[in-house]
């Protein structure tokens, strides 16, 4: 269990991100073991699914039986993603704590994933703040600012673009924001400078970095966002995940691999590594034929980190 406050979150988003990208839909039970799995090992905040119909997604179905089951988890911020505000009155109903809106600052990964413009999904941003507003719910509403470095569809994604939009989530009602490299084009320099200039449109309620490893810069492109301010961090327990929308995805960060980055340089994140691998290794299982990617489940923890734990 955690011994002090950890410096840096990690929100694990393989029950969603993870599984969404794959053909083999996990029985709830064993959805159920990795929830409590990775709450043992220290997750303190945990996307348990997303209110998408079963026909698109039958690999979801099941989200209000997890937000269920985490909302008995003390401590645990259970969030869920939606797409609209169908999704959002589900995610209102089974009293989630937070719903994570995706909002492509690509104008065609825009209209490839959500079949609506950017503009046009900051306008259902706003009926969802509404409708979350006329409930009296205490939901909180982010905004996950999809392909803001870079689009395998539309190439180059403006700056300006991606400030302009920040903005607009926000004037729209969202209550925090991230920046998400959904394709895997970032670079450290491009994080740093965009999430500073994103920091100073946005303030403390830009608060997210979601990196995809697609191309070997997933880590450094999360210490990059560190630097810039970010403490909060989207991971997938074993790298797994990915966008449908970039060929050759290898997936988000793995889990372990984030809080190995920051406990080698003394940040704390609570959680717990034999742990994490130990559920890791039961993941594995539990998704045959599934590639797994990250490091620290193939080399271990150092003998340095071990003699210092």
């Amino acid at each position: 269990m955690m011994k002090t406050a950890p410096q840096v979150s990690i929100r694990e988003v393989g029950l969603r991100d993870g599984l969404q990208s794959i053909a083999h839909t996990m029985p709830t039970a064993q959805k159920l073991q990795w929830l409590h799995a990775a709450y043992a090992a220290g997750q303190r905040e945990i996307e348990v699914g997303s209110f998408v119909p079963a026909r698109l997604l039958p690999q979801l179905a099941d989200t209000a039986d997890l937000v269920a089951a985490a909302l008995q988890l003390p401590d645990l911020v259970t969030s869920v993603l939606v797409p609209n505000l169908k999704g959002a009155q589900a995610a209102l109903d089974s009293g989630a704590h937070a719903m994570l809106l995706p909002i492509s600052a690509s104008h065609a990964h825009s209209l490839a994933n959500l079949r609506r413009t950017p503009q046009e999904a900051v306008a259902e941003l706003a009926r969802v703040c509404a409708a979350r507003d006329a409930a009296g719910s205490q939901c909180r509403i982010e905004v996950g600012l999809s392909t803001a470095f870079g689009c395998t569809l539309q190439g180059a994604v403006d700056e300006a673009e991606v400030l302009r939009l920040l903005q607009a989530c926000l004037d729209a009602g969202a209550d925090q924001v991230g920046l998400a490299d959904t394709v895997g084009y970032a670079d450290p320099l491009q994080v740093q400078r965009l999430f500073e200039k994103g920091l100073s449109v946005a303030g403390d309620r830009l608060v997210c970095g979601h990196f995809h490893d697609t191309r070997g810069l997933g880590l450094a492109n999360v210490y990059a966002a560190w630097q810039a301010g970010i403490r909060r961090f989207d991971a997938c327990l074993g790298g797994i995940g990915g966008c449908p929308h970039a060929p050759g995805a290898s997936g988000n960060v793995a889990t372990e691999d984030v809080a190995y980055l920051f406990a080698s340089m003394g940040v704390t994140t609570g959680l717990d590594f034999d742990a994490l691998l130990a559920l890791r290794a039961q993941l594995s299982k539990w998704l045959p034929g599934v590639d797994m990617h990250g490091s620290i489940a193939r080399a271990g923890l150092p003998k340095t980190m071990r003699e210092a734990a």
